[in-house]
């Protein structure tokens, strides 16, 4: 079903809040409907106060337990629900995980991730932080590419691997479980089948079998979402008019879509924008890294790049920050 701009302004208009400082450390509500939300002032913060993060680019997953794992410039940090870092993987196998999948695989978990700036995918044990598997530029397909800059990662139920080159040539590249190369598909462009940065996937469970949820984007004149069967095929052109979208996370029928833009979009399954999140009305501070933790505002996003969704369906959102931040949304039932 195609979202135009019409339906998505009605949806800021009605479900977004004002704006409240942050530094008054009071509970913001935002959403609407099924998809209400209560912020949580202060959490993911150390005891001084600052960030536990430092620059932001990247993305959030949960694990099994609940850990709430945060990807930042220099590495992975992991919180416990209540905000509090439990672990970290610094170091350089670790920094500049753009987008992350995490995976239960027997009896450990896996974190999947797509390292834009060391141009490859990587696999790492979630609670050891050690190495499985690394996913360089498979020279196997042929091409000669100038650059390889990934900027997605997700799994099949059978274990294959999609690894999306959004910020250079926008093909996705299939792996095999053990980092096989098996094909690669898309082109950069702006006609109904090509991608203008494939910035954002996921594997779309609210359908069987599973596809491939991607986040075109830079698709003029908006951004869209697009659905691929898992052989590469297109499907479908599922939403526009979404701005920026840099990523998804899907939880029973419903799916969060960040927007650079500073704001999160929800769609249930029908692909309908049901409420939008943390709507920033400013263009000086919205689609911007440069917005300090002095400046932030509780309830409104910057530059939003990343989410996820616990158990009992809050959400963590992440923005693309200078100063790192991360943010719990409690649902209210």
């Amino acid at each position: 079903m195609i979202i135009g701009m019409r339906l998505f302004a009605v949806v800021v208009a009605f479900c977004t809040v004002p704006v409240v400082a942050a530094e008054k450390a009071e509970p913001v509500r935002m959403g609407c409907g099924l998809m209400t939300f209560d912020t949580v002032p202060g959490w993911g913060l150390r005891p001084d106060g600052r960030s536990a993060l430092g620059p932001t680019h990247g993305a959030v997953v949960i694990d099994r337990d609940g850990s709430i794992y945060v990807s930042a410039n220099k590495g992975v940090v992991v919180f416990s629900p209540e905000g509090k870092v439990i672990r970290e993987f610094i170091g350089p196998d670790y920094t500049m995980l753009h987008d992350m999948e995490i995976r239960a695989e027997g009896d450990a978990e896996y974190i999947y991730g797509a390292r834009n700036s060391s141009a490859e995918g990587i696999k790492f044990d979630a609670r050891t932080g050690e190495l499985a598997l690394r996913l360089p530029f498979p020279k196997e397909s042929g091409l000669d590419l100038k650059k390889f800059s990934p900027t997605a990662i997700t799994v099949a139920p059978n274990g294959d691997i999609f690894l999306s080159d959004g910020y250079a040539s926008n093909h996705i590249f299939k792996f095999d479980k053990s980092g096989k190369y098996l094909m690669h598909f898309g082109t950069k462009g702006n006609d109904l089948k090509q991608f203008n940065t494939a910035h954002g996937m996921t594997l779309d469970t609210r359908y069987e079998p599973p596809r491939l949820l991607i986040c075109d984007r830079n698709h003029a004149p908006k951004g869209r979402l697009l659905h691929y069967d898992l052989d590469g095929n297109f499907l479908q052109e599922l939403a526009t008019g979404l701005g920026m979208p840099t990523s998804a996370a899907v939880q029973g029928d419903y799916v969060s879509v960040p927007d650079l833009h500073g704001r999160l979009v929800i769609l249930d399954k029908s692909n309908t924008i049901i409420a939008v999140l943390g709507h920033n009305s400013d263009p000086a501070t919205r689609a911007n890294f440069n917005v300090p933790q002095p400046q932030w505002i509780e309830g409104v996003f910057s530059g939003t790049h990343g989410s996820y969704w616990d158990k009992d369906g809050n959400l963590y959102v992440q923005d693309w920050n200078v100063d790192g931040r991360i943010m719990k949304l409690v649902r209210v039932k």
